[in-house]
C-alpha cells in the first residue's frame, strides 16, 4: 500500500500540472514502468463508439509501428469484450499474443489491465516484462491506480471527443456558408445544374449527387449529376410512387436507404456489373412552399452508412441550392418574358411599315434589348448579289472598308446554308465538326476579336433574301432561348422584307395613275373652265415662286447646363463637415465643405514656433557680435517662413469652396460627411446658373438652313408665357440616332440672370433662316421627298 500511496501522489502532482490526454497518458505510463525493474508499457484508449484501441503512451523498450489497433488485435481483444485484467507467464506466453509489439528482446511475462470510468472501458495498459514474471502484488497495486486515474484519463478524452464534435460542427457551419455564397454567386440556371451537385459531393464526400427537378405533377426529371452513378442515364424521368426519390417528393420529408436489398436499390443495381449502390439518401428542395425538386446523395466514399447527421447536412445544404434554384428560375422566366415583349416589339414595328431603311435598323437595333450580341447585321439579296445594308452601331456602310469586306464575305458564305449557322471558339477550340469551317472562323475570329457567330438565313418559297448575322466577343453570348428568338425573328424578317421588296417593285404605278385620272377630268372640262384653272394656277405658281417670306425652322429644345464644375480636393483628407445640401445656390468662393485640418494646423503652429526660435536665435548672436551664427539662424529663419507659408496654404485646401455662382446638384451631399476622399476625387458638381445653352433638335432636311449667328427664339413647357432669344453657336457637325430618325443639334446659349432655367427644361424652339419665296416654305420638304424617290427608282 504504501507503494501505491507514493505513485498516487507522484501522479496527482504531476496529474494536475498536465491537462491533456497524452501528457497525462505518458506520465502514468512511465510510472508503470518505473515500477517495474525491467519491462515496458503500452497505454491505449478506446476510439467511440468502441471501434479501435489507440495508442497514446509507450515506455520502455517497445516500438507500435501504427497509431491504432483493431479492437481485435492479440489478447488485447479480451478486454474489448470483458474488460478483466489478463496475465501470460514465460510458459504460456507465445509470439501472436503480442505480434502488434515491435520488441528488442523476448519478453518473460505479459499483462493487459482495463482502463475503467464508471464501469465502462475507456483505455487499456499493455506491459511486458524482460526478467520475470510480473508480481501479484504490483498487479493488485496497480489495478487500484487504474481506477483511481481512470477518471482523470476519461475526462480529458472526453473532451477530446466534445471538441472534435465542435469542430466537426463549426466545419459544416463553415461548409453551409461556403454553399451559400457560391450558389448564390450566381443566377443562371445552366451553371447551377454543374454547380450544385458538385459542391454536394464535394461537401458530403459521396460518390455522386444527382439533382431532380419537377417536371410536372407527376414526374421528376434527372437534369444534373456530380459524379459516377450508372444506375440511371441523364433525363431520366421518375414517376409518382417510384422509389425513395418520388417518395421524398410527395411527403416532403428527406429519407435513408442503408439496406443493399432494398427493392428500390436492387431495381437500380439489376443491370449493373460493378458500381453498384450500396445506400441512398434524398432531401426535398422547397423555396417559399413550393417544391423545386429533389436532390439525391449515392454511397459515401468512406463505405460507411448514412445517418441521421449526414442527413441533416443534406437537408440544409438543399435549403440554400433551393433558394438559389428558384431565384434562378424566377430569372429565366423573366428573361422569357423580356424576349416575348421583345419579339412583340419587333413583329409590332416590321409589320407597320414597308420602308426597307426603317425595317433593316429595326432588324439590327431592336434585338440587342435581349440578346447581348456587340454586332448585328443584315444583308438582303438585290440584282442575283448579297448586299450589306445595314450594321448595328454604323451610321454609314462604307464597302471600301476592311471590316466591312470581311462581314460581306462571311454573310455570302452563310446565306448559302440551309439552317441557322452558330460557331464560337473557347480558347483555340473552334466547334464545328467540318475543317474548312474551323479554318475560315479562326482567321475571321482573329481578325475581328470575335469568338461567336450566329447566322440565320432568310428565304422563303419563292428564293433567298438575304440573311441576319450576331456576333460578340464572348463566346457564350446566345442561350438556347435567344437561338429561339432569333428563328422566330427570321420568320418575321423574311415576311417583312418580301412585302417591302414587293411594294418597291410597282412604285410607278401608284404615282402615275392618280395624275392620269385627274389629266382626264380636266381635258373633260369645256374651255372657259379650261382657261380660268389655267390661269388660276399660273397665278398661284408665280405667287409661290416669287413671294418672299421669313423662314423659320422648327425642333424640340432641352436646356443644358452652360458650365458644369466638379468640386475635388487638392489634397488627401477626410470631410469633417458639409455646409451646403442639394440644389442650393451658392456664390463664388463659398466653403461647401471642410477636411479633417488637424494636421496642417499642427504643422502650421510647429513652422511658427521653429521660426520664433530661429528669429529669437539670431537676435542673440547680433547682440553678442556672431555675424556668422546670425546669418546661420537667419537662413533658418527664412527656412520656416516658407514652410509657414506653404502650411498656410495647404491650411486653405482643407475648404472645397464654389468655383462660381451657381446650384449644387450632387445628390444627398450632406451624407458625406466622413468620407475619405483623395486628390482628384468627385465631392460635388457645382452648375453654373448665369447662363444655360440650349440643344434644338434639327431634322435631316433643315440642318444645311441653320447656320451659326441664326437668331433663335425658345418657348419651354414650364414658362409658356415667355420667350427666350438667343443666337446659335454651333450646329452639330454630325447626327444623332433618335428612335428611326437621325437628328443634328443647333446650340444656342441664353442668359440666365434671374436664375429661372434649369437644366433639363423642354420645349419648342423656332430658328430664323432668312426670306424664301412662298412655295420653297411651303413645298420644300414635299419636292425633296419626291426627288429622293425619283432617285430611288430611275438614279436621276
Amino acid at each position: 500500500m504504501s507503494v501505491s500511496s507514493t505513485i498516487s501522489k507522484d501522479l496527482t502532482v504531476q496529474f494536475l500540472r498536465t491537462h491533456d490526454l497524452p501528457g497525462r497518458a505518458r506520465v502514468l505510463a512511465q510510472h508503470i514502468a518505473e515500477s517495474m525493474q525491467d519491462g515496458a508499457v503500452a497505454l491505449y484508449m478506446v476510439e467511440a463508439p468502441l471501434s479501435s484501441w489507440k495508442v497514446v503512451a509507450v515506455a520502455g523498450e517497445i516500438h507500435l509501428p501504427t497509431g491504432q489497433l483493431p479492437l481485435e488485435t492479440g489478447r488485447l481483444s479480451n478486454l474489448a469484450r470483458t474488460p478483466e485484467g489478463l496475465v501470460l507467464s514465460d510458459g504460456e506466453l507465445c509470439r501472436e499474443d503480442y505480434a502488434h509489439l515491435k520488441l528488442g528482446r523476448e519478453p518473460r511475462c505479459w499483462a493487459a489491465l482495463p482502463i475503467l470510468s464508471d464501469r465502462q472501458l475507456v483505455g487499456a495498459v499493455e506491459m511486458v516484462s524482460f526478467d520475470g514474471a510480473i508480481k501479484p502484488t504490483n498487479l493488485v497495486l496497480l489495478r487500484g491506480l487504474l481506477e483511481d486515474v481512470g477518471p482523470a484519463l476519461a475526462h480529458p478524452l472526453r473532451y477530446e471527443q466534445e471538441r472534435a464534435n465542435y469542430l466537426t460542427a463549426i466545419s459544416r457551419l463553415h461548409e453551409l456558408y461556403d454553399s451559400q455564397k457560391i450558389f448564390n454567386s450566381t443566377m443562371e440556371m445552366e451553371l447551377l445544374f454543374d454547380l450544385v451537385p458538385s459542391k454536394f459531393r464535394e461537401i458530403l464526400q459521396v460518390r455522386a449527387v444527382n439533382l431532380w427537378l419537377v417536371k410536372d405533377e407527376k414526374q421528376l426529371l434527372l437534369v444534373s449529376r456530380a459524379g459516377d452513378d450508372r444506375s440511371l442515364p441523364m433525363s431520366t424521368p421518375q414517376q409518382a410512387r417510384e422509389g425513395l426519390v418520388s417518395q421524398v417528393s410527395d411527403s416532403g420529408e428527406p429519407g435513408i436507404i442503408n439496406d443493399p436489398e432494398d427493392p428500390y436499390l436492387k431495381q437500380r443495381n439489376a443491370a449493373l456489373a460493378d458500381g453498384k449502390i450500396s445506400c441512398l439518401m434524398a432531401s426535398p428542395l422547397v423555396a417559399h412552399g413550393d417544391q423545386i425538386g429533389v436532390v439525391e446523395a449515392v454511397d459515401k466514399l468512406d463505405g460507411s452508412a448514412f445517418n441521421e447527421d449526414d442527413l441533416l447536412l443534406l437537408t440544409s445544404l438543399s435549403e440554400t441550392a433551393a433558394q438559389a434554384l428558384n431565384n434562378a428560375s424566377l430569372l429565366h422566366a423573366e428573361r422569357k418574358v423580356q424576349i416575348l415583349n421583345t419579339l412583340v416589339k419587333v413583329s409590332t414595328e416590321l409589320a407597320s411599315t414597308l420602308n426597307l431603311d426603317r425595317l433593316l435598323q429595326s432588324l439590327v437595333h431592336l434585338p440587342g434589348a435581349v440578346i447581348p450580341y456587340e454586332r448585328a447585321s443584315v444583308a438582303i439579296e438585290q440584282r442575283g448579289q448579297l448586299q450589306l445594308k445595314a450594321v448595328s452601331g454604323m451610321t454609314q456602310i462604307r464597302s471600301e472598308d476592311v471590316g466591312v469586306k470581311q462581314l460581306t464575305g462571311m454573310l455570302e458564305w452563310a446565306s448559302t446554308a440551309r439552317d441557322m449557322i452558330l460557331v464560337t471558339q473557347h480558347g483555340e477550340v473552334i466547334n464545328d465538326s467540318r475543317a474548312d469551317t474551323r479554318l475560315r472562323f479562326k482567321r475571321y475570329f482573329e481578325e475581328t476579336s470575335m469568338r461567336g457567330f450566329c447566322a440565320l438565313p432568310l428565304a422563303d418559297g419563292e428564293g433567298r433574301l438575304g440573311v441576319l448575322c450576331f456576333e460578340s466577343s464572348d463566346p457564350d453570348f446566345i442561350s438556347p432561348s435567344h437561338l429561339e428568338m432569333v428563328r422566330v425573328l427570321g420568320a418575321q424578317a423574311t415576311v417583312a422584307l418580301r412585302n417591302a421588296s414587293l411594294y418597291h417593285e410597282v412604285p410607278f404605278i401608284g404615282v402615275l395613275e392618280p395624275l392620269l385620272q385627274k389629266k382626264q377630268k380636266f381635258l373633260a372640262l369645256e374651255k372657259r373652265r379650261r382657261a380660268i384653272w389655267s390661269v388660276a394656277g399660273a397665278a398661284a405658281v408665280i405667287f409661290l415662286a416669287g413671294f418672299p417670306m421669313p423662314m423659320r425652322v422648327e425642333g424640340d429644345a432641352t436646356l443644358v447646363a452652360a458650365h458644369t464644375a466638379q468640386v475635388q480636393p487638392m489634397i488627401e483628407g477626410t470631410i469633417r463637415a458639409v455646409h451646403v445640401r442639394e440644389g442650393q445656390h451658392v456664390r463664388a468662393g463659398d466653403v461647401l465643405a471642410d477636411l479633417e485640418d488637424w494636421d496642417s494646423r499642427a504643422a502650421l503652429a510647429a513652422a511658427q514656433a521653429k521660426s520664433a526660435i530661429a528669429e529669437s536665435e539670431a537676435d542673440r548672436a547680433l547682440s553678442v557680435n556672431d555675424s556668422s551664427a546670425a546669418g546661420m539662424q537667419r537662413a533658418q529663419v527664412d527656412f520656416w517662413n516658407a514652410e509657414i507659408e506653404r502650411d498656410r496654404q495647404r491650411l486653405q485646401k482643407t475648404q472645397l469652396r464654389a468655383p462660381f455662382d451657381g446650384w449644387v446638384t450632387t445628390p444627398h451631399i450632406e451624407d458625406l460627411a466622413g468620407r475619405h476622399l483623395a486628390p482628384g476625387d468627385n465631392f460635388a458638381e457645382v452648375v453654373d446658373d448665369s447662363m444655360v445653352k440650349v440643344d434644338i433638335g434639327l431634322d435631316d432636311p433643315d440642318v444645311l438652313l441653320v447656320q451659326p449667328g441664326s437668331l433663335a427664339l425658345v418657348k419651354l413647357d414650364s414658362l409658356p408665357t415667355r420667350t427666350f432669344r438667343g443666337e446659335v453657336a454651333i450646329v452639330s457637325p454630325k447626327s444623332d440616332i433618335d428612335g428611326d430618325r437621325r437628328s443634328f443639334f443647333a446650340r444656342v446659349a441664353l442668359p440666365n440672370p434671374d436664375g429661372i432655367m434649369r437644366p433639363g427644361m423642354q420645349g419648342r424652339a423656332k430658328i430664323s433662316v432668312g426670306w424664301h419665296p412662298v412655295g420653297y416654305i411651303l413645298f420644300r420638304r414635299l419636292i425633296l421627298w419626291v426627288y429622293s424617290k425619283l432617285w430611288s427608282w430611275i438614279s436621276l
